[in-house]
């Protein structure tokens, strides 16, 4: 039964093929924030600069950005199964090999091994989920949610708690976790072929001529610079243990869980998502300035980077649903165009926030978060009138809607 169509099961009662897709999702989600906690051992391990090992998130994420351009092109014509089992071969091997490296650079080559084996996979669950869940498609993207979310929480408690052994553990953790993964995929998911929409080779990037997609995608890029300096600076002036940077995150992935999969809703319910976008946007840049301001204070910092992480659960659903409605270009594809600029961002966050540090001091990579975020929320609020086809709601074709969701996220 197509995802899209009635039933009468539970949204516990799902085929197995579910299961294992939403098993591998959370892994896949968890390989973002596992290398926080263990940034400042592999530092010392390496005899890295903080400069060289931020490169772990910015090898990973330019090269996410980048596939993303190409992911829907090749699940449409290769099929969404034999994508998912390549992204996961890919990361397992990635992941593996890893946890030998003897260098910082090696080390940083394959994280963006990974991170194209993530991009192909990530570029295909949702749909693939959509399309094997019993009930609604609503039903599916609730089950995605909580996988990404789980994801984005345990991530980094994982990375402290294997870290604590030794900064190679996490990485043959995860490499161990996405094979078992590869497994139940292989099993118990069907070998239909499921076509997401049949996009060409260079539709994304001419998608970015629309005005409203490339706006969406300049407030993505500068969005995701806060993010990431969150993400990948913070871990040093914390000055915890691997444990301790883990547990912080671990709230703070909590909170980006909950409120992107409740609070996003209940907001866009009561207030147009545009207005909804930008209070977020503004709350976020209000954080990371305090965080910054107050670095030397343990307490307001956790503090910071906790709340930092229920306005980021907003901020996550709400732009993804306003690229979504943006435009009446095909969702995959002005999600692919959106997606791929977005993650380059995230990409030039990590090394101009250490080289930050270095050059001046702790607060200033912080204040650069900030003032990314500032950037995203005003352009929100000027090109407002541009961007309010934002606003409408449309009924959804379930496939489409899945790898929009998917790349967005």
């Amino acid at each position: 039964m197509n995802a899209a169509s009635p039933d009468k099961g539970s949204i516990l009662k799902q085929p197995r093929a579910v299961w294992a897709l939403a098993f591998a999702s959370v892994i896949a989600f968890m390989g973002i924030g596992l290398v926080g906690p263990i940034l400042p051992s592999v530092t010392v391990a390496l005899r890295a600069t903080p400069t060289q090992t931020s490169f772990l998130f910015t090898s990973y994420l330019a090269i996410t950005g980048i596939a993303m351009f190409f992911t829907s092109w090749v699940s449409s014509r290769i099929g969404a199964r034999l994508t998912l089992l390549l992204g996961l071969v890919i990361i397992i091997a990635a992941a593996a090999l890893a946890g030998t490296a003897t260098t910082i650079e090696a080390l940083i080559a394959f994280r963006a091994i990974w991170g194209l084996g993530n991009a192909l996979f990530i570029s295909t669950a949702l749909a693939t989920i959509i399309s094997s869940a019993r009930g609604s498609a609503g039903t599916a993207i609730i089950l995605y949610e909580a996988a990404l979310g789980i994801g984005i929480a345990v991530g980094p408690l994982i990375g402290g708690l294997l870290g604590s052994l030794g900064w190679q553990a996490p990485f043959f953790g995860a490499a161990t976790l996405m094979f078992i993964a590869f497994i139940a995929i292989l099993l118990f998911m069907p070998r239909a072929r499921i076509r997401p929409f049949r996009a060409s080779l260079s539709a994304p990037f001419r998608a970015l001529g629309n005005p409203a997609i490339l706006v969406f995608a300049i407030v993505a890029f500068c969005y995701n610079i806060g993010f990431f300096v969150l993400m990948s600076y913070t871990p040093y002036p914390l000055g915890f243990t691997s444990i301790g940077i883990g547990l912080v995150f671990t709230g703070w992935g909590l909170g980006v869980a909950i409120t992107s999969v409740l609070g996003a809703p209940v907001l866009t319910g009561r207030f147009s998502p545009r207005r909804v976008l930008w209070v977020a946007l503004l709350l976020v840049a209000v954080v990371l300035a305090i965080a910054g301001l107050e670095v030397e204070n343990t307490a307001v910092l956790v503090s910071m980077i906790i709340v930092a992480g229920l306005f980021i659960g907003v901020i996550n659903t709400v732009l993804t649903e306003c690229v979504m409605e943006a435009s009446d270009l095909p969702r995959p594809v002005a999600s692919s165009a959106y997606s791929g600029v977005r993650f380059i961002g995230g990409a030039i966050a990590p090394p101009v926030a250490a080289a930050l540090a270095s050059a001046y001091s702790e607060t200033v990579p912080f204040l650069f978060g900030a003032a990314g975020v500032l950037v995203a929320a005003l352009l929100v609020i000027v090109f407002g009138m541009l961007l309010r086809k934002s606003d409408r709601r449309f009924p959804d074709d379930p496939e489409s809607e899945a790898e929009a969701i998917t790349l967005g996220e």
